[in-house]
């Protein structure tokens, strides 16, 4: 199926301060900003003790979305990516959330680990610059984490996310907006310790040029060069200056610094705290402040996806090769699933399809990288690696779909793993598991030799598949396998049917 190029794209950043959206214009590959539209929403500022979201933060929120709904509702599908960062990595009710958000926003979100969000965030700052630094580190002080990254050109080489940010700091050490010198002194201290484990890998030793990337180093530079403390971006003698006058004050609403936005007040002494520690514990002396963020990393990441240079695939490929998989038996088998795919395309939507079959492929290639750990079980040790690992351009619902279809790709056939994922994958990926289940089971003697053609077709909890007349007498092998395989999907409510 060819996908028309999207004339417009879009990025939405449900961040744990601020909800931000970035529409542009997309002509002959190149990017024109149509609209930027941020609203502080501070969801982190939501969570209770038990990491529950509040009613009135939810509700907050989702009066947020229905606005960028308005303007991104009716957009074609695979022209807008959304993802969640820190607050809805931590919220136990993050699902409910979601599915009401997703509703106002008309488009799928995607909750995204600290590492990835880190890899974006390094891919919107490294198109925003000119510069031609070596090495670059790169920090961004989100709402209830915290991003570092080292890299050069446009490739982050190194990546971490620290659980401290701008508003969980806030919340933690200028409890009801009160200031004192000992709470910040007491919110520097636990940033420098959260920064011990990675202070010799980030110091200032292994780069040679430091961005700001967020809200809070936006603030913070503008404090500063509107007091005159730096015509330099942020320096630590101006940090230092800015942070004397803050423990001045008794109360956020006290805070009087020059270009200070009245609603980042409440959360300004926190992402002080980090920005301060980093600068001591990490030898920073100055540091520029950077206009792109997440919001255009997922731009560009949306970009590479629509012109095929999709980097979840570099990043199957890097896995595969990292575990050592049979990569002729995995050619073998996505042989199969695209030929057993076609046949089957009409129950999907159009839309859906090459997605769909992206994720089989990618089932494909990966399915067997369990053996590296134990051939007994193999199946589970796939499916764990590929729920958990660190995996560059994938979220975490991305993961869980593709371990799910993993996991189930031989043996015991378990409904209920698909059930607990995100409509309409629940729908999708029994099917999708059955594909690979058979692909699998067609390919078991791991032979060159062509399978012959045959006919599979799908209608309800029933799978029909006719070889040609005799093939399965020749094969007793295969016909044992089938056997074998029918009495696995009887057990969870599957015919199939062979001959």
């Amino acid at each position: 199926m060819t996908v028309q190029t999207p004339e417009i794209v879009a990025a939405v950043d449900l961040g744990s301060n601020s909800f931000h959206m970035l529409v542009c214009s997309l002509k002959d590959g190149n990017l024109h900003t149509l609209d930027r539209i941020k609203e502080m929403v501070r969801l982190a500022s939501g969570l209770d003790r038990k990491n529950h979201l509040d009613d009135a933060t939810r509700q907050r929120a989702i009066a947020c979305l229905e606005k960028f709904g308005q303007r991104i509702r009716n957009f074609p599908p695979g022209s807008v990516r959304i993802v969640g960062t820190n607050t809805l990595r931590t919220a136990k009710n993050a699902a409910v959330f979601l599915a009401e958000a997703e509703a106002a926003l008309g488009h799928p979100i995607h909750v995204i680990s600290g590492i990835e969000e880190a890899r974006l965030i390094y891919m919107g700052v490294a198109h925003s610059l000119e510069s031609d630094a070596g090495k670059r580190f790169v920090m961004d002080i989100g709402g209830g984490s915290t991003e570092y990254i080292i890299g050069s050109g446009d490739q982050p080489r190194r990546k971490e996310s620290l659980h401290m940010g701008c508003v969980s700091m806030s919340n933690a050490f200028f409890k009801n907006g009160k200031i004192s010198e000992k709470k910040f002194k007491q919110a520097v201290l636990f940033a420098e310790r959260e920064l011990e484990p990675i202070e010799l890998t980030y110091h200032n030793r292994h780069w040679d040029e430091a961005i700001g990337a967020s809200g809070t180093s936006r603030a913070v530079d503008k404090v500063i060069r509107a007091a005159s403390w730096s015509n330099n971006g942020i320096t630590l003698d101006g940090l230092t200056e800015m942070v004397m006058c803050i423990v001045q004050k008794k109360h956020v609403d006290d805070l009087d610094l020059p270009d200070l936005d009245p609603e980042r007040r409440s959360v300004f002494p926190g992402g002080a705290a980090i920005i301060y520690a980093t600068f001591k514990s990490l030898g920073i002396e100055q540091m520029k402040v950077s206009d792109g963020a997440l919001r255009e990393g997922l731009i560009y990441d949306l970009l590479g996806r629509i012109y095929n240079h999709d980097i979840r695939s570099e990043t199957v490929a890097a896995l595969a090769e990292r575990y050592h998989i049979d990569a002729p038996h995995a050619a073998r088998i996505k042989q199969t699933l695209g030929y057993t795919f076609s046949q089957l395309s009409a129950i999907f939507p159009e839309q859906e399809r090459d997605n769909l079959l992206q994720f089989l492929n990618w089932a494909a290639e990966l399915h067997e990288i369990g053996h590296d750990i134990a051939h007994s079980q193999y199946h589970k040790h796939s499916s764990y690696v590929i729920e958990n690992a660190d995996m560059a351009g994938f979220s975490r619902q991305d993961q869980i779909i593709l371990s799910t279809i993993i996991r189930q790709h031989r043996r015991k056939f378990s409904t209920k793993l698909f059930k607990a994922l995100p409509a309409p994958w629940n729908r999708y990926t029994p099917v999708l598991a059955i594909l690979l289940r058979l692909a699998v089971l067609l390919h078991r003697n791991r032979h060159d030799d062509a399978l012959p053609g045959f006919v599979i077709g799908i209608e309800n909890k029933t799978i029909q598949l006719k070889f040609p007349p005799d093939w399965l007498l020749k094969s007793p092998l295969t016909r044992a396998d089938l056997q074998q395989e029918s009495e696995y999907l009887e057990a969870a409510g599957y015919t199939l049917d062979y001959s």
